[in-house]
């Protein structure tokens, strides 16, 4: 499986994606050049090097020396990005799996690992553990990561594109069709992008992480129960899943309906038609999502979500939405607040 998603990189339109995602290069460019103070006479460790673009910008804020770590073909590529910049004497291209790495002998540990290694919803493609094995191995104690956190945002979402359309196409009636389609997708989530007015809830944050402290094991599993009242009326069709990663800066690559689009888009999983409805205003959902890792390839994972009932469940407290025990606490609260 590993040999298919490295030969899976060595397509250069991959790279081409990635390359002309301008809300990505920005972030890296600006995360990186905007900190020479941090680079300048540094090592670096580009995990995942890809055509080395990163590589090459760590070199241009400073860096003394920047191992370009990449396990696929492409390592060839970003060897010639390197000498067609004139980077050679200070970027080192190893064509090699980060795993398989061996730090000279000569060479002190890295100061620095950047690393472009997010998938769909974060986690998909699993090529945090390899980012997670430079930390452990290649590190200095107090070395900085690039990106330095990262957070999954969930939100109750409308699906237009998978509802709405297929009222009517050209004057022709299409529901039947459009039901066996979301059937048919309804099978795996979805990667679609959605705009600001298909939230129905601005996101929570599903799961955080300090990539200086998070361990592997930590990612074979993560769960999320949670109950929030709509911000917005609408039709509840799916759950809308999306990240941002943080740099040390405090600058933010967002991939949130709310912000520009990336080759990432979001992750969408759609609900079965009996369980979609219209919502008003705050509303309550109630409902627990799982990540696990596949068992039958360790570089995805499998996603569920399982809708609960907000009269039974624990809301937080206060909690904005219209049944009857929250107004209750709320205005309790406020009494309290003036007293």
């Amino acid at each position: 499986m590993s040999e298919t998603y490295f030969t899976d990189y060595e397509d250069l339109e991959i790279h081409e994606l990635m390359l002309k995602d301008r809300p990505r290069q920005k972030a890296y460019f600006d995360a990186i050049t905007n900190n020479k103070h941090l680079f300048k006479d540094k090592i670096v460790i580009d995990v995942g090097a890809g055509t080395g673009i990163l590589s090459a910008l760590c070199a241009q804020a400073g860096a003394r020396l920047v191992y370009a770590v990449e396990a696929s073909n492409t390592a060839k590529i970003a060897l010639d990005v390197i000498e067609e910049n004139g980077l050679t004497s200070i970027v080192k291209v190893i064509h090699s799996r980060i795993e398989d790495f061996v730090l000279p002998a000569s060479s002190e540990k890295a100061d620095i690992i950047v690393s472009e290694w997010m998938g769909f919803y974060l986690l998909h493609e699993s090529m945090l553990n390899s980012v997670l094995f430079a930390r452990d191995n290649f590190l200095k104690e107090d070395g900085i990561m690039f990106p330095s956190e990262c957070s999954i945002f969930v939100a109750p979402c409308s699906v237009p594109s998978l509802f709405d359309y297929w009222q009517l196409v050209d004057g022709v009636k299409m529901e039947r069709f459009g039901e066996k389609l979301r059937l048919q997708k309804s099978k795996k989530p979805e990667i679609m992008q959605l705009n600001q007015h298909d939230l129905l809830h601005e996101g929570v944050i599903l799961h955080w992480m300090s990539l200086l402290d998070i361990n592997a094991e930590e990612l074979n599993e993560i769960r999320f129960k949670e109950v929030l009242a709509t911000q917005t009326a609408g039709d509840h069709q799916g759950f809308c899943i999306w990240f941002e990663v943080r740099f040390p800066d405090d600058s933010v690559l967002s991939t949130s309906p709310l912000a520009p689009e990336t080759h990432w888009k979001q992750c969408v999983i759609l609900l079965p038609q009996n369980a979609c409805e219209k919502l008003e205003e705050k509303s309550p959902v109630a409902f627990q999502i799982s990540m696990k890792r596949s068992a039958n390839d360790d570089r995805k994972y499998d996603l569920e979500v399982e809708l609960l009932d907000p009269n039974t469940e624990e809301h937080p407290v206060p909690c904005p939405c219209h049944m009857t025990k929250c107004i209750l606490t709320e205005a309790h609260l406020k009494m309290m607040d003036t007293s």
